[in-house]
């Protein structure tokens, strides 16, 4: 029985071109080494469209799991089922040449055949990525994107426990290095057999491309140092953007902030994350129109954001780069007290920059996010982060994906608002779970006097939008009222810019 889906998964292989027919009974071979079987029986079963690998693999880890093959959690499961994968998958000198092969089609040729064999391989999990929640509400400064991110899989209890007791490996450094290509993995770092990524050139240096295995939006790519150096936002960042920006027109690139709190995950190695998506920032108008005398061809400008963002536009990258350092320079020792703006704290820095890059209209675009990481006793977390009152919701950083106006939620929150909305709807007991929601709840339903068992679900996510819209004001470090925009006035003009009448 079991033969009839190592057949099928081989003959996978071959339907998506990851393997030849010439490989056929190699790879079922390895197949049966991985299963630790010595035997196949052919039964002619063939891979049709209406296969689904998460069921042909599922098939095989359930067999693996009753013949004590593997324990039977999720973390052993994903192991194991990457191995399997692996048996299917090219070498990375293969892979390599056929990007730069289509690369000379176009560079979109090369990432779409690039993303649907990430995909194929199954990196990208394709079938879990369906499952997170998406869902748009319009607000004020345009439609946000929410997404409940359930990609990746919940940790049995069991797994974090046999984690604790295994003995720890610091191989690879971290999750983004080159060395993950091919990784078997282990118990507290996923396996990467199946993974393989592209070399790139940007500013001189050696880099990699891959897309993230989570995938919050269309062909989210990340670039990565060959070298395992900290992130840093400075005018060197600034041109391997936009050298990547040459590489791959069609997509956006950014860099999350090189501070705690206002910073991405990942600050130990340096890396930029993109992709072919336009998100809502990219869409936000200039509504308080600048100019640099220094730089008479950069168009420049204030945006409709409720963070705050310079954006910048020119045909030479080289002027945008000249002029955003400077900005960047200026910012790191700015300070401005009727703004609560300090450059540093008992000798720390608190200021930096998020970076966007992309090409619009023949024209290349930087959009600088002014970022402040100070912490007081009142928002100890941070004062341009998610203040307390929102923390029902969100507390985790506003790294680069969220500034751009996608918000990435936890999954607890799938079942908290189930709850909410009975709350809103039955009244009742307030449990632990209930009770940091409860003001909101009883705020919505006050708001909301049309509120009941039809409609609750698509208020309650409104709201939820309308919260993360709330968020990105608190990470503003210029608020959207009259006081901030004559703040941020008075930071351009000490860049030498001013607002263009």
């Amino acid at each position: 029985m079991i033969s009839i889906y190592i057949e099928k998964l081989a003959n996978y292989g071959l339907k998506k071109r990851l393997i030849k027919k010439p490989d056929y009974a190699f790879t079922v071979n390895k197949l049966l080494e991985v299963m630790k079987l010595d035997s196949f029986e052919p039964s002619g079963a063939v891979y049709n469209d209406d296969d689904s690998l998460e069921a042909i693999l599922k098939a095989l880890l359930d067999d693996a799991v009753n013949r004590g093959v593997i324990e039977d959690t999720t973390t052993y499961r994903d192991l194991f089922d990457t191995k399997l994968m692996a048996c299917l998958v090219p070498a990375p000198s293969r892979v390599q040449q056929r990007f730069e092969e289509l690369y000379q089609i176009s560079p979109q040729t090369a990432t779409d055949w690039y993303y649907r064999f990430s995909q194929d391989t199954d990196y990208i999990r394709s079938y879990r990525v369906a499952r997170d929640l998406k869902w748009i509400v319009n607000t004020e400064y345009g439609a946000l994107e929410i997404t409940i991110n359930r990609s990746k899989p919940e940790k049995d209890p069991r797994d974090i426990a046999a984690a604790k007791s295994a003995p720890q490996s610091g191989y690879p450094k971290c999750m983004l290095c080159r060395e993950n290509e091919g990784y078997a993995g282990r118990l507290n770092h996923p396996a990467r057999q199946n993974h393989r990524i592209i070399p790139i050139t940007i500013a001189g240096t050696d880099w990699f491309m891959q897309y993230s295995p989570y995938v919050y939006y269309n062909e989210h790519c990340i670039a990565f140092n060959s070298l395992h150096t900290p992130m840093k936002v400075d005018k060197a960042a600034f041109r391997k953007l936009f050298d990547f920006i040459k590489l791959f027109p069609h997509y956006f690139v950014g860099s999350n902030a090189d501070l705690p709190i206002v910073g991405g995950s990942i600050l130990s190695h340096d890396h930029f994350q993109g992709g072919h998506h336009s998100f809502p920032m990219e869409k936000a108008p200039v509504d308080i129109p600048v100019k640099f005398d220094a730089y008479p061809e950069i168009e420049g400008g204030i945006v409709n954001w409720p963070m705050s963002v310079l954006r910048l536009v020119c045909e030479d990258s080289d002027k945008l780069i000249e002029l955003s350092d400077e900005i960047l320079t200026k910012w790191r020792e700015y300070s401005d007290e009727d703004a609560f703006i300090y450059a540093y704290t008992d000798g720390t820095p608190h200021n930096t920059i998020t970076p966007i890059t992309r090409k619009r209209d023949g024209k290349f675009e930087i959009d600088l996010v002014l970022r402040n990481n100070i912490t007081t006793e009142e928002h100890p977390m941070g004062v341009y982060h998610p203040h307390a009152e929102y923390h029902h919701i969100k507390k985790e950083n506003i790294g680069l994906i969220e500034v751009m106006g996608m918000a990435i939620l936890p999954p607890r929150l799938i079942s908290e608002m189930e709850e909410v909305a009975r709350y809103i709807l039955n009244g009742g007991e307030i449990t632990e779970t209930l009770e940091k929601h409860k003001d909101w709840a009883d705020e919505i339903k006050e708001n909301h006097p049309e509120i009941d068992a039809v409609n609750v679900k698509k208020i309650i996510d409104n709201e939820i939008g309308l919260v993360f819209a709330k968020i990105l004001e608190n990470a503003g470090v210029y608020k959207r009222d009259e006081a901030g925009k004559a703040a941020f006035l008075r930071f351009i003009n000490h860049c030498g810019g001013q607002e263009k009448c």
